[in-house]
């Protein structure tokens, strides 16, 4: 398929002509919509599905939000701007953006308040456990590393993950439900079942201004103009094998189970290279170990191929993924049988039991790793956690528990057959207010992308915190559709 820009001269008929047209009917492409017919301008949106949604009616819709938001304070935390920051720079490491990452700090608060007024609801409560998500209708609930080494030492934690109002794993639905009824109350147009294939531009080179999109629906290709600019917020790629091989080959080998809906195959990301823009940070993503709940697994240890630990276990399912991968395979968690619990019907991980053991010497045997190392390496741990202190990880004395025995180890090796869920994290570059970047780094007249069309806040796996996606897809939408429904060609 190509993704080629047309000129606008060799446009025969227009079909309609608005002030923005967006491309994709998820929470980025929603928000976007929203803020600029807020802003005056008229819009439609594009949705290749039959539906509203995108890939954040499959999620939670978690949303990643700090700063003193209205659920933190009424729960008691006082979570500051600069350390929501300061966490989020560091953990997104040197490919972060200063500028995006703190107006994201800085205006958590107040996008919550946004989404409130348009009727998402948020329980004024907390849940307290160490889970993947809150199953309860609780809406405060810790999905980073901030209570684990090495952020805990610099940034004061608090919990920043908002769930809906909505007991079980049902935000998602509920979520793009109450997006969809704010736009069906605006003179906002819809187009279901309608792909966007390509962009048009008034000329070809530096110069050029994207003045609108070819459409196909109904079986025909239809042309769209724009007075304003294109936004495109068509997800991230996924779901496009060969651009996964292409751009995150090892995310794409050791990821099992692609997270997305269907149409996450880079025609957002394509459109926009094909006018110049520049994609960043391709090569990134979420990459998760779903070993927690039970949270009890914590209390084990991942151990590599040489029967040695490589991380904090207390650290963030999606970090632990993240370091799993870099590792000698093949990859073990073992801990204690008690500990194991109800592993077998409460955790997604699904990695199978690879030995057991009465004593470690008889677990070492059945994993046939390498002579006297898995011994050393659980003789270290126990005197690390008699001490309650863990110098080579720095795991928390609250998950520091000798490893007794009987033992058991789980096969968290990709390929072995755990759940390991993944999506991409890189896009096009654009600024803060989503104007998108050629390779120069000088904005494309009139084009926008937003969500994980373009690369936003969440920048690396091993510093993903759930609920930034969501959070940054519809912070950077409404960013992006007030800019372009106010500016002036």
């Amino acid at each position: 398929m190509s993704f080629a820009p047309i000129l606008e001269a060799d446009v025969k008929t227009w079909t309609e002509t608005r002030d923005v047209l967006i491309v994709g009917f998820g929470g980025a492409g929603a928000c976007a919509a929203i803020e600029a017919a807020d802003n005056g301008a008229s819009v439609t949106i594009f949705e290749a599905a039959s539906e509203s949604g995108g890939s954040p009616k499959l999620s939670s819709a978690e949303l990643y939000l700090g700063g003193g938001t209205k659920v933190q304070k009424a729960v008691g935390y006082d979570d500051s701007a600069d350390d929501v920051y300061g966490y989020l720079m560091d953990s997104n490491g040197p490919q972060a953006d200063p500028e995006k990452v703190r107006a994201y700090a800085d205006g958590g608060a107040d996008h919550l308040d946004w989404l409130m007024t348009l009727g998402v609801p948020f329980k004024m409560s907390e849940y307290p456990e160490r889970a993947m998500m809150a199953l309860t209708d609780d809406c405060l609930l810790y999905t980073g590393s901030e209570k684990a080494w090495p952020y805990v030492d610099k940034y004061k934690p608090a919990p920043r993950g908002h769930n809906l109002y909505v007991e079980g794993d049902n935000g998602g639905p509920l979520f793009v439900k109450i997006l969809t009824e704010a736009v069906e109350q605006r003179d906002i147009n819809v187009h279901l079942e309608a792909r966007a294939l390509r962009l048009i531009v008034d000329q070809f080179g530096p110069e050029q201004r994207i003045v609108g999109l070819v459409v196909r629906e109904d079986m025909e290709e239809r042309c769209y103009r724009a007075t304003k600019g294109v936004v495109l917020c068509a997800g991230g790629f996924v779901m496009n094998q060969e651009m996964m091989q292409r751009y995150a080959p090892e995310l794409a080998k050791a990821g099992t189970v692609p997270i997305g809906n269907p149409n996450d195959t880079g025609g957002g990301i394509q459109m926009g290279l094909s006018v110049g823009a520049r994609a960043i940070n391709m090569h990134e993503g979420f990459l998760s170990v779903p070993f927690y709940p039970p949270a009890t697994l914590t209390h084990g240890i991942f151990v590599n191929g040489q029967g040695q630990r490589f991380i904090n276990e207390d650290a963030y399912h999606g970090r632990i993924g993240c370091y799993l991968v870099k590792q000698t395979f093949p990859v073990y968690l073992v801990l204690n049988v008690d500990d194991y619990a109800d592993y077998e019907t409460a955790s997604w991980l699904a990695a199978p039991v690879k030995g057991t053991g009465e004593t470690i010497d008889e677990l070492a045997d059945e994993l046939d790793l390498p002579i006297g190392s898995l011994q050393e390496t659980v003789s270290r741990y126990n005197e690390a956690a008699e001490a309650g202190v863990d110098p080579a990880f720095h795991k928390s004395d609250a998950w520091l528990k000798p490893l007794t025995g009987p033992f058991v180890a789980l096969d968290c090796t990709p390929g072995a057959g755990a759940f390991l869920p993944h999506f991409t994290l890189g896009g096009l570059d654009t600024t803060v207010d989503g104007v998108v970047l050629n390779a120069e780094g000088s904005a494309i007249n009139g084009l926008y992308a937003a969500g994980r069309t373009a690369c936003g806040v969440p920048r690396r796996g091993d510093g993903y915190a759930s609920g930034s996606s969501v959070g940054d897809a519809t912070f950077s939408g409404r960013r992006a559709g007030r800019h372009v429904a106010t500016r002036v060609n």
